[in-house]
């Protein structure tokens, strides 16, 4: 179990690593740095505001000691010292609730001062953070273009890997085709294969024939050649006529099969 639990946060350490956007990791903790400086900010109105409230308090019991002073003194004036003790004596209550509103009023403000420096440096901290952020994700963009455009041009990319696997294949299948064409055609010459468009198509008997009556003709023509240089050679001691009429012999001779030729 343990195996298989280590197993199970490796991969899911994995695939958020490979979910992960810095950029918007760094948003993220921009935002909730945002937040907490709102919070501090929040929390400096709080006490400002209990700290108001504490003068007013002290102000109005400043305010009722002074009466009840002014009363002692007019009740004495009226000979009336038992209202004027009375309105010493509170007075003297009156003192000691002020005393203690001066010392909720000193540490009030005292809290007051240190979040209001905790939160210049707080924002202070957010706004370096910001630039510090704004310049990563800067980089990071650059970096990510850079590395795309380099995998585009060595064709290690996953787009242009699939481009090149094709054009490999267009190429190993034209190199087969053209590999196969010579083939077919040393074939057809060597006469291995039959030529599907020639139109006199026949077995060995027949081009074995069509080559003897290709030799015949030549042998032929040969002959002609032969016979027309021998009678330019006797030209000049035979007549016009019997050089006529030994071309026609000839020329009879070789029109003849070549069994007559020789038995004649």
């Amino acid at each position: 179990m343990q195996r298989i639990m280590m197993i199970f946060k490796a991969k899911a350490q994995k695939a958020v690593d490979r979910a992960e956007d810095p950029r918007e990791t760094l948003d993220y903790s921009y935002q909730k740095q945002l937040e907490l400086l709102q919070k501090v900010r929040k929390g400096v109105a709080d006490v400002a505001t209990s700290r108001k409230r504490i003068e007013l308090q002290m102000t109005q019991l400043q305010q009722q000691a002074a009466k009840l002073t002014e009363q002692a003194q007019k009740a004495l004036s009226m000979g009336r010292e038992d209202l004027a003790r009375e309105a010493l004596t509170r007075k003297s209550a009156l003192t000691g609730q002020i005393s203690d509103l001066e010392a909720q009023h000193a540490q009030l403000q005292g809290e007051e001062e240190k979040l209001t420096l905790a939160s210049q440096r707080l924002q202070a901290k957010v706004e370096s953070f910001r630039t510090r952020k704004e310049t990563i994700k800067a980089t990071y963009t650059a970096a990510q273009a850079q590395t795309r455009i380099n995998e585009a041009f060595s064709g290690i990319s996953e787009e242009m890997g699939d481009v090149g696997m094709a054009i490999q294949r267009a190429e190993d299948k034209t190199a087969q085709m053209q590999a196969r064409a010579g083939a077919i055609d040393e074939l057809i010459s060597s006469g291995a294969l039959d030529d599907a468009t020639s139109i006199n198509r026949g077995d060995d008997i027949a081009r074995e024939l069509e080559s003897m009556s290709s030799q015949s003709d030549v042998d032929r023509e040969l002959a002609e050649l032969k016979a027309r240089t021998g009678g330019a050679l006797t030209a000049g001691d035979q007549p016009q006529g019997s050089i006529e009429a030994g071309d026609v012999a000839s020329t009879e001779l070789l029109a003849r099969p070549e069994s007559e030729v020789e038995e004649r």
